[in-house]
């Protein structure tokens, strides 16, 4: 495509000038450019130095588009210089990757820190790595030495890289040179199997013949430790003898927490530059910006001077600064002997231009706007009008929707002729124009203002999110629970009986007066955890009294009272008629093409239940229900802009001016390049536009209108009002509330909540509410960086001076209001160029809502405050959080916190600050450390169970008395709620679980599943198993995950399909007595289907007779739960 024969010559010729200069170029052109090249260079290795790490970013992310040579992201260090703190071992992982995988690598790009910073070499990996084949006999308890060593962490379950989990004849590890983890299965010491498994669902998916563990730290113990003591040793004049303790103390653990970085000098003689491991290939150099690389390589050596002045001073773990970091001279050298590209944004004139550089011209693609179309319309016809003069263009779409979308959206406009359309897969940031070469190449980003972040959920997730309510995993010994029949107790553990002679496991509960109940794991279906309205601990209930009973008939009846009210309310609006809507395929297309993420199916499923609403004659009045950041705002959205594109205007109604205002910025974005205006209503805009914003509703300009309840006002007029969206109905007051009821009767209403809603309680609302449930978290955003760091001025004025550096903002969460002031101060001395404001729950509301409306704004740089920002505000641009006294926290309460920043394309930093790591206690450590290698949006989905808006379902019912909830628990009064609404509607309920007293042994035992909490999650989701394919499944994820199951896991799972068959043909029991099998039979028609199956069994059993059912005893000489198996299938069948 290009033919640039001085650029030729530079490539191909060692003896040509060292330096060619590129200028006029972004990082998308550079990337462009150089995808012509590669053939040129084809034993040659680019490394590719950028100021800032966006840069990076882009040029790797637009090659990737260009080329099908590997190119890699080299990671930025998180940490400033001599910083003690520990960070998730990401970007450790990453470099050690990177390290092996160097051979296959063509181009390496990333920021002058990153490669400032010196590394292990390839070699200390190649002597450290571990190589397995299937079929061969290492010594077990050796090579779990060896993980330990090479830096991998034991857990219980492999879900991370760098960890790994033993569980009886199965080890599962999750190596960094791979994508997926690794279960290898042994027979003795023999390696019988080698498969990949996913992290989420626990399945293998493919066999593998070999396997190479890779170290995932760059500290790697090996067999002789002489040499770290003896430099070691060399250090102790230097360090405090606590410091000094602490480290050997480690090395002799052979286990490093902390540190790591500045433990290195300790273990090896020298660290070198990357590139040191590429003497082999011939380097090619790429400096983008090269006066700004240099300014930010000074700017990086101030910092490290700085900090070891101060780490001196402190007497703190010190080396010297040329060991870990290449010095300005070193990095200048390095530079000076190597062919390098010379790459400036600007364009330049350069004194020889055929001979040592390249001048392009890149423009902006424009055509004059016609104001009578919308922004997509207009890139639609820049597109079309571009195709028809002949020039050619790239479209990067990052989905094959995009690319439908746009091939559809050229051919509705009348395009006939494509062949110069070249759509490619991808994400391109910054796209350009040539116009001497007639080349455009753009993308959804640049064309439809869109950010592509899409990533698929899995089924896996789906499936996951599904059972949420299922999850008994964090049940702990000392939590109250509530039985059935019996009701609260507390969970004293789990423990092992022998009953008739046969060992079982039990579940300990403990009642009123020291009473206690053990209950068969068999029967846990009768258990739930307790959750309570207050944090007020409950009084445990009399094991054998009929108080619990009697509280159980009270609740009943007043959800029975509430749910008939709700059954004649719904039928009474059935019955009414309202507009319909046209529905606009092609534009509502394009529209769902500007939502930057893949949707995830609840949502997809939620969009389909509105648009039918919107389509109907029938009045709508659906309710949305999801947690904190599910995508209900988009689904919303949505129906917005169907209603505003029919010409119909639509109200959003929500509980905080904050809110208000946050809504108003998204809805404006998305709304207005389809010329639908966007207006808000809240005490914080001024009077003027206030009443300008009135004057457009009622005439009609104004198409959506956000706003508090100062939407309900009298002097709100609609010209014509087709949709009331409300956010969180039950935080607005009676008033509003009666006057939200009159605007119902009229219009199409949705309703958005954030209480969580089990899916059988889901379906038994079906016919109460019109109710859609977004239950799947979205798919993961990019990750946060989360670091765990002792209290250090160095590590804060870092954090908040890079995001403000990159136009970003700050939280600081403090845990209590005193203090928060000094604080404030405090970071204004640190970082004085940075706007500071505060914010907790004492001020008045109204200096709440200024100083958070001066964060939205902008106007403030760090927002100092309480937990008070936990959830419901979405600030994109703030993409650091500081958590002080992050061991004061509770981890849920961590994950919230963190899940403020990570909302837009920028990489987000989680800072957990502690007083002391040293002081840290081991729990302490292991609930940060968990925490930290929980990156993923999403990842902490049952965390929320431990924030559950409790009151939620109940207020949904318009049903008050949250004192029921605490006498019961929150998941039996939603069980009770249920049936309450299933009796109503005419269902038949079946409270009655089948029993069956067969005496085998029938349990998981401790050694093929070693944690109490994990055999508590299996028995749990094995007794909410309700078909046959899904206790498949769990017997193959079973022996997957654990190896060959011992026979009473067996038998275990026997009984639940027993039990299942006997649900579904209604036998209530079946038992052993003496050389008898003995079924009890209440349903007429299953005793005639049985006399006509044992007829087959000859004189072997017989019938007898009672006066509401039958028994039938069958003589066995078989296995009697493998006879009743056989027995209840034929049945069924």
């Amino acid at each position: 495509m290009f033919n640039f024969p001085n650029f030729e010559i530079f490539l191909k010729n060692k003896d040509y000038n060292k330096e060619f200069f590129i200028s006029g170029v972004n990082s998308s052109f550079l990337a462009y450019f150089l995808s012509f090249q590669l053939k040129v260079l084809e034993n040659t290795f680019i490394l590719a130095i950028f100021p800032e790490e966006n840069q990076a970013e882009e040029f790797v992310s637009a090659l990737n588009v260009f080329t099908k040579d590997k190119v890699v992201l080299y990671p930025t260090p998180s940490l400033p210089p001599f910083s003690e703190a520990y960070t998730f071992a990401e970007e450790e992982l990453q470099r050690i990757k990177i390290l092996w995988e160097l051979p296959e690598i063509k181009i390496l790009a990333g920021t002058v820190e990153a490669f400032l910073r010196k590394t292990i070499s390839r070699e200390n990996l190649k002597k450290a790595y571990y190589y397995l084949i299937l079929g061969e006999k290492i010594d077990r308890e050796s090579f779990l030495k060896k993980l330990l060593d090479l830096g991998y962490e034991r857990t219980g379950v492999v879900r991370e890289k760098g960890t790994f989990a033993v569980k009886g004849g199965i080890i599962d590890l999750w190596s960094p040179n791979y994508e997926s983890p690794i279960r290898i299965e042994f027979f003795g010491n023999t390696i019988t199997g080698l498969r990949f498994f996913d992290p989420l669902s626990q399945k293998s998916f493919a066999p593998l013949e070999e396997l190479i563990i890779l170290p995932c730290k760059e500290i790697i113990f090996t067999e002789n430790v002489e040499p770290i003591y003896k430099r070691l040793f060399q250090f102790k004049d230097k360090l405090p003898e606590s410091l000094f303790t602490q480290i050997l103390s480690q090395i002799e653990n052979r286990y490093i927490f902390e540190n790591k970085d500045l433990l290195l000098p300790i273990f090896y003689e020298k660290l070198d530059p990357l590139w040191e491991n590429l003497k082999e290939k011939e380097i090619l150099l790429i400096l983008y910006e090269p006066n700004l690389i240099e300014k930010n390589v000074e700017k990086f050596w101030d910092r490290v001077y700085l900090n070891a002045s101060k780490a001196k001073e402190k007497k703190k773990l010190y080396f010297d600064e040329t060991f870990l970091y290449l010095s300005l001279d070193e990095f200048h050298n390095f530079i000076q002997d190597l062919k390098k590209i010379i790459v400036k944004e600007m364009p330049f004139e350069l004194s020889e231009p055929s001979q040592k550089g390249l001048t392009f011209l890149l423009s902006q693609k424009t055509l004059d706007e016609d104001k009578n179309l919308n922004k997509i319309d207009n890139a639609f016809r820049l597109l079309k009008k571009s195709l028809e003069e002949g020039e050619k263009i790239i479209f990067v779409a990052s989905d094959e929707r995009t690319e439908k979308i746009v091939t559809e959206g050229l051919k509705f406009r009348g395009l006939e002729d494509f062949k110069n359309l070249e759509i490619r897969k991808g994400i391109l940031k910054r796209g350009f124009y040539l116009p001497e070469w007639f080349i455009w190449v753009t993308s959804e980003y640049e064309l439809f203002g869109k950010i592509s972040l899409k990533k698929e959920i899995s089924q896996v997730a789906l499936k996951r999110a599904k059972s949420y309510f299922r999850k008994f995993e964090d049940l702990k010994i000392g939590d109250f629970v509530v039985h059935k029949y019996h009701g609260i107790g507390k969970y004293l553990g789990l423990t092992f009986l022998k009953v008739d002679g046969v060992e079982g496991e039990f579940l300990q509960i403990e009642y009123e007066g020291g009473d206690k109940l053990y209950l068969p794991v068999s029967r846990l279906n009768e258990l739930y955890p307790y959750i309570g309205v207050s944090d007020k601990e409950p009084k445990l209930d009399k094991l054998g009294k009929k108080t619990f009973i009697i509280r159980k008939k009270k609740i009943e009846q007043e959800l029975r009272e509430v749910v008939q009210e709700l059954l004649a309310l719904y039928a009474e609006r059935k019955a009414l008629k309202s507009y319909s809507l046209k529905f606009p395929a092609l534009a509502y297309e394009e529209f769902s093409s500007t939502f930057p993420f893949e949707e995830t199916p609840d949502q997809q499923i939620a969009i389909e239940e509105i648009i039918n609403d919107l389509c109907s004659e029938k009045p709508m009045e659906r309710l949305l229900v999801g947690d904190v950041g599910f995508g209900k705002t988009e689904v919303a959205l949505r129906a917005a802009f169907l209603i505003a594109y029919s010409g119909k205007q639509v109200a959003f109604l929500v509980p905080t001016t904050i809110l208000a205002e946050q809504h108003y910025r998204n809805f404006k974005t998305r709304l207005e390049p389809f010329n639908i205006k966007v207006g808000i209503l809240s005490r914080l805009r001024p009077q003027k536009e206030q009443r300008e914003t009135l004057k457009k509703l009622a005439e009609g300009e104004i198409k959506v209108v956000i706003g508090t309840h100062r939407l309900l006002s009298s002097d709100v007029i609609f010209k014509d009002l087709g949709l009331l969206i409300i956010d969180e109905e039950h935080r607005f007051g009676v008033k509003q509330k009666e006057k939200i009821k009159q605007y119902k009767k009229s219009i199409k209403v949705l309703s958005l909540s954030a209480t969580p809603i089990p899916r059988s309680l889901q379906l038994s609302l079906l016919n109460v509410f019109d109710l859609s449930v977004i239950e799947t978290p979205p798919p993961g955003r990019k990750s946060i960086k989360t670091i765990l760091a002792k209290f250090e001025p160095e590590i804060i004025k870092s954090a908040i001076e890079r995001e403000l550096e990159r136009g970003g903002q700050v939280f600081f969460v403090n845990p209590r209001i005193q203090g928060l002031s000094s604080l404030a101060h405090y970071l204004k001395k640190l970082v004085p160029q940075a706007r500071i404001e505060i914010i907790h729950g004492q001020m008045p509301a109204e200096l709440i809502e200024r100083n958070m409306y001066k964060f939205l704004n902008k106007e403030v740089d760090v927002l100092v405050c309480t937990p008070i920002i936990g959830s419901g505000i979405d600030i994109p641009s703030a993409n650091t959080i500081i958590i002080n006294r992050a061991d004061m926290f509770g981890l849920a309460d961590i994950y919230q916190l963190r899940g403020r920043v990570g909302r837009s394309e920028e990489l987000a930093y989680a800072y957990l600050l502690v007083p002391s790591l040293k002081g840290l206690t081991e729990e302490a450590q292991k609930r940060l450390k968990a925490l930290m290698q929980f990156t993923e949006l999403g990842s902490g989905f049952k965390l929320a169970l431990s924030d559950l808006k409790i009151r939620g379902a109940g207020e949904l019912l318009g049903i008050r008395q949250s004192g029921h909830i605490n006498t019961v628990g929150y998941e039996l009064y939603l069980e009770l709620l249920e049936n309450t609404v299933r009796a109503l509607k005419g269902e038949k309920i079946e409270d009655w679980e089948p029993e069956v007293n067969i005496k085998v042994p029938a349990y998981i035992p401790a050694n093929y599943v070693p944690e109490p909490e994990e055999r508590l999650s299996l028995y749990r989701e094995l007794v909410l198993i309700k078909d046959e394919e899904e206790l498949k499944e769990f017997y193959e994820l079973i022996e997957d995950k654990y190896g060959k199951m011992p026979d009473s896991v067996e038998n275990l799972i026997k009984i639940y399909l027993l039990k299942l068959y006997m649900k579904k043909i209604g036998l209530p029991l079946i038992e052993v007595k003496g050389n008898n099998l003995v079924f009890l039979i209440k349903n007429q028609e299953n005793l005639l289907k049985f006399r006509k199956i044992f007829k087959d069994l000859g004189s072997n059993f017989y019938f007898k007779n009672e006066k509401n059912f039958a028994k039938i005893f069958i003589r066995f000489s078989e296995n009697p739960l493998d006879l009743a198996i056989n027995l209840c299938k034929r049945l069924f069948s």
